[in-house]
Order: structure tokens, then C-alpha cells, then sequence
């Protein structure tokens, strides 16, 4: 059963299935012993009749094959038939018909789009919204499904949502849950037995709350699209957490304004950024240039010496070739191009550094696909290489590391304004002087003293945190994203500020991930990246990750002043505090 995109909202008989089958469907843990039901299995009749044409169909394809191949061997035509092998294509074309239209939709239906190239493709969102995501939620915050399909299944019951009384459950809903407390059923596949990913939920939360005696209360179940997270977004669910999200903006950058969608629970965040955006915008805004975008994946192989891992670092690096390995590597996507391969040996052991472009997928799983297909290539001239693993660490993912820092990962940007002395004076309520110095000092210095590697700023995961959660990206990815060195001097003989924000790694897609979900839709909408560019490929994500690199510099703008003015600790006091008794409940 396809629960992936199987709509809340059950047709009287569901495509490719006959009424019967439905209703037998629905009687899965109605049975009469009482007991959990662990799939569906088809009626009698059915299963006959299956077996029927299965027979017929190979017992026609074996006839054909051995009268074609008695014509060929006596020079008979092909198309002289006799009337037994005219009545055997007959037969072989129905019981193809029947075994397609039985088996061959239920299989595309279930079929998942798992990897970065096939949410490329889903550019159009109308066909994206009636084809692939049947979620009964308004698409993102643009409202533009016009698609009649979409139209009447949102005709929807589930727009007002009742809240769920966990103490209140059904006959047949306590069965499973006792199931699933005694460990007969599995938590992790009721989704798959039951066919509806908001009662699976339900359930698994249920029987959680039994099983550690803890409430979940306060924890939201109603609201989210389960069917939308399935398979792709999360296992397991039982709700969602709440993160209140702020709009910072208008950001002027590169000539356009933005509004900046922020999801945190830290307070003076989306204060501070907005009136660094405010700063940059009333001294004509700020400019961004994207120095490089390609994603990487570094798998680590051995030999059985050192001189063979270094026969293999020069073949790679060779540049005649790279035109075949990069053929090679095309070949998993239209999206991903190999850009270059970079080599590092640690005694036998070989780690190759394969940087691709993306499109507007964040792209891990494109470059993945790429690196397998040359891994399988090389493996014929070099039968002594051991692949070790897909990744070895020199990609590198979701660490700090110095190769993100220095060669880059995903899209790199440098983000630079210059602020007139009296928007220093009159916004940020601090001086040019004060502001260059604190920077020298806290910034670069500091840092250094820290040992720190890329984190020669502020607070710059502050708002790379906020902008990926509000917007559906991997928030695991902003450790290297967050990598940023914050530069300020003095211009104009000393009156004015020059601020640059560098950053060499962020890793950004609009599409794939969590990016589809609902709410995170809605936020790339506002930025007016949402989805694939189908002028473009990849331009929706360059932009995104300018916006990134835009709203650390604003962010960064607004934290030394307060830094440098000694308003940080008053204003977190203020807004950053709260006097509510959050003990009450418990």
C-alpha cells in the first residue's frame, strides 16, 4: 500500500483497486479474533485470478519464443503466422494489459522520489501539488494551486483542525496501541499497516506516553501533514515543535528587497538583525558576489600500498583524464557537473574530493550518486582498490574543517555595504572608531586566541540557524555554513564604515528536504525562491544563500554596536527575559 500520498481524505475506492478491495482495506484490524492485522493480503478470488494470467502470460511468451526461433532457423518471415500463434499474441497482449493495469500503477505509485536530480524536475507546482504531494494544507503561502484536482480534495474536513484527545480512544485504535506496548507490532511500521500517517501518529504517540509514563502534552499532533513527511522529512512521528517565526526586512540587497523569514526562541534576535537591515538599507543597501557553488563528497579507498594509492591520486589528477571521469559522473543527473577532483593520502588510504554544481537541490545525495558511478569505473583499472566508504570525512559534512574553509562548500559569498557615519551615529547608536576596533579586537583576535577555526565573527550561526529553519534546510549544515570572517575599516577619510562578511560554505537548496514541507514552502515563497528556477537551474539557491550572507552582515552590524555602544546586556533584559511561570504546568 502506498502511504506516502495517500490523501487524509479516503475516495470511495481508491485507484487501482476495486470497491471490494477497499472495504476489505478498511476491516485490516476490524477482525474477528481481535487481533493486529500485519498487511494486506488479497482475496481469494484474486489471488486465482492473478495466478491465472501469470500462467498464461509466460506459457504464451515460452510458444512465441520457440516458434520464432523454429521461422528463423528455417528462414520462415516473422510476420507468416499461423492462426495458434495469432491467438497466442492475442492472449500474451490481454494478460500483459491485465498484469500492468493490476501490479504496474500500485508499483509507480510507490515508487519515492529519493534523490535531488527528481525534485529538479518537480518545477511545476501545479503538477507538483495534484501529482506528487496531495497534502490538504494550502500550498506554501502563495495560494496559486489552481489545479481542479487539488480544488476538490481540499474541499477538505481537515482545514479546521479538532484538537485530539489522547484519553479518548476508539475500540479498534486500542487494539493497536496495546500491540505496539506489548511489542508485537513494531512503532516504526505502522504507517505501513495502517495506511494513514495521522492515525499511525496518533498511535505511536499514545502508546509512547503509556509505555514511559510521560505526557506529551503540549507536544502539537493536529496541524501537520504527516503524509508529506513520509519518507523523506522524518520517521516516527508523534507531532511537531512549535518555532515562532519572525520577519526581519525590507533587506536592500543587490538593488531588490527582501524580507527575511527567522524561526528562533531567542529573543532580540530578529530585533537586532532588523535594525542592522535597517542600517544597511537608509545607506543604499548592501552588495553580494557568489565566489564559487559546488557541492562535494569525498569517499576514502585503500590499497595495499602507498605507491599504489599514489598511482591512483595521479591518474585522478591527471587532466586528460578528466573529461572521461567526468562523463562518467554526469551520467546520475541533469543537474550535477563535475567541476574538479581533489586527492589527499594518508599512507595507503587515498580520500578524493569530488566538487560538483547542484542545480537548486543542496545536492548530497546528486554528488553521492556521481561518486558511485566513478568508484564502479575506476574499480576495472584499479581491481585492488577497496572503497572504505562513501564519505571519509574530507568532504567535509556537518564538522568544522579547514578544507570547507579554504577550497569552499556549496556556494561562497562575500557580502559587503559601507555605512554613512551619521546612520552609525543616529541607528546603531556607536561610532566608526569604536565599532573598527571592537572588531580587531573581539573578532579577529579574539578568535584567534580561541583557536578558532572559521569562526572569526560575531554570532553569524545565530542567523544562519534561523534562516535554515524557516526556510526547510538541513540545520545540522549550519556548523560549515556558519564559517564567516567579518572584516570592518574605516573609508572615506574615517567617517564612514566598510563591513564585509565572507563566507565560504553555505549549503542551501530550494528544493528537496524539508524545503517541501508547508510552512518552510511559505518562507521560500516570501524570498521568492521557492522551488526550482526553470529559466536557470540553480538560481534560487544562489540566491537564498545570498540572503543568508546578507542577513549575517546585518546581524553582525547590529551585535558590535550594541557591543560597542554597552547596550547588549540591557537588551537582553528586556527581550530576552521572561517573568511567566513556565512551572505552573508541570
Amino acid at each position: 500500500m502506498d502511504v506516502r500520498r495517500r490523501s487524509s481524505l479516503k475516495p470511495a475506492a481508491t485507484k487501482g483497486k476495486t470497491m471490494a478491495e477497499d472495504q476489505y482495506d478498511d476491516q485490516m484490524f476490524k477482525t474477528t479474533d481481535k487481533k493486529v492485522v500485519d498487511a494486506v493480503s488479497l482475496p481469494v478470488p484474486m489471488g486465482i485470478s492473478n495466478g491465472v494470467f501469470f500462467t498464461v502470460f509466460f506459457s504464451v511468451v515460452y510458444f512465441l519464443l520457440i516458434r520464432w526461433r523454429e521461422k528463423i532457423r528455417t528462414s520462415t518471415p516473422l510476420h507468416v503466422v499461423t492462426m495458434s500463434e495469432m491467438a497466442a499474441i492475442v492472449l500474451f497482449v490481454a494478460s500483459f494489459i491485465y498484469l500492468l493495469g493490476f501490479f504496474g500503477m500500485s508499483f509507480v505509485q510507490a515508487t519515492p522520489y529519493s534523490d535531488d536530480e527528481e525534485e529538479e524536475m518537480e518545477v511545476d507546482e501545479t503538477e507538483m501539488v495534484r501529482k506528487e504531494d496531495t497534502r490538504t494544507t494550502p500550498c506554501g503561502a502563495a495560494l496559486d494551486c489552481e489545479s481542479d484536482v487539488v480544488v476538490k480534495q481540499v474541499v477538505k474536513k481537515e482545514v479546521v483542525y479538532v484538537p485530539t484527545d489522547t484519553t479518548n480512544v476508539t475500540e479498534e485504535d486500542e487494539e493497536v496501541i496495546q500491540a505496539v506496548v506489548s511489542g508485537k507490532t513494531p512503532s516504526y511500521s505502522l504507517e505501513t499497516k495502517l495506511g494513514d500517517c495521522k492515525r499511525a501518529a496518533f498511535i505511536r504517540r499514545v502508546a509512547l506516553e503509556r509505555i514511559t509514563g510521560k505526557s506529551l502534552d503540549g507536544l502539537p499532533l493536529e496541524g501537520l501533514d504527516y503524509e508529506s513527511i513520509l519518507g523523506q522529512c522524518c520517521e516516527m512521528p508523534v507531532g511537531y515543535v512549535q518555532i515562532p517565526v519572525g520577519v526581519a526586512g525590507p533587506m536592500l540587497l543587490d538593488g531588490k528587497e527582501f524580507s527575511v523569514p527567522m524561526a528562533t526562541t531567542e529573543g532580540c534576535l530578529v530585533a537586532s538583525t532588523n535594525r542592522g537591515f535597517k542600517a544597511i538599507y537608509v545607506s543604499g543597501g548592501a552588495t553580494s558576489i557568489l565566489l564559487k557553488d559546488g557541492m562535494t563528497r569525498a569517499p576514502v579507498v585503500r590499497f595495499g600500498t602507498a605507491r599504489r594509492a599514489a598511482d591512483l591520486k595521479f591518474f585522478l589528477e591527471e587532466p586528460l583524464n578528466f573529461e572521461t571521469l567526468a562523463s562518467v559522473f554526469n551520467k546520475s543527473s541533469r543537474f550535477g557537473r563535475l567541476q574538479k577532483i581533489q586527492c589527499a593520502i594518508a599512507g595507503k588510504n587515498l580520500y578524493i574530493r569530488f566538487t560538483c554544481s547542484t542545480g537548486d537541490a543542496m545536492g548530497m545525495n546528486m554528488v553521492s550518486k556521481g561518486v558511485q558511478n566513478v568508484l564502479e569505473y575506476l574499480q576495472a583499472d584499479f581491481p585492488d582498490m577497496d572503497v572504505i566508504g562513501i564519505s571519509g570525512n574530507y568532504c567535509s559534512d556537518k564538522k568544522p574543517a579547514a578544507v570547507n574553509w579554504i577550497e569552499g562548500r556549496g556556494k561562497s559569498v562575500v557580502c559587503e555595504a559601507i555605512i554613512k557615519e551619521e546612520v552609525v551615529k543616529k541607528v546603531l547608536k556607536t561610532n566608526v572608531a569604536s565599532l573598527v576596533e571592537l572588531n580587531m579586537l573581539k573578532n579577529l583576535t579574539g578568535s584567534a586566541m580561541a583557536g578558532a577555526l572559521g569562526g572569526f565573527n560575531a554570532h553569524a550561526s545565530n542567523i544562519v540557524s534561523a534562516v535554515y529553519l524557516a526556510t526547510g534546510q538541513d540545520p545540522a549544515q549550519n556548523i560549515e555554513s556558519s564559517h564567516c570572517i567579518t572584516m570592518m575599516e574605516a573609508v572615506n577619510d574615517g567617517k564612514d564604515l566598510h563591513v564585509s562578511v565572507t563566507m565560504p560554505s553555505i549549503e542551501v537548496g530550494t528544493v528537496g528536504g524539508g524545503t517541501q514541507l508547508a510552512s518552510q514552502s511559505a518562507c521560500l515563497n516570501l524570498l521568492g525562491v521557492k522551488g526550482a528556477n526553470r529559466e536557470s537551474a540553480g538560481t534560487n539557491a544562489r540566491q537564498l544563500a545570498k540572503v543568508v550572507a546578507g542577513s549575517v552582515l546585518a546581524g553582525e552590524l547590529s551585535l558590535l554596536s550594541a557591543i560597542a555602544a554597552g547596550q547588549l546586556v540591557n537588551s537582553h533584559m528586556k527581550y530576552n527575559r521572561s517573568n511567566k511561570d513556565v512551572t505552573a504546568k508541570a
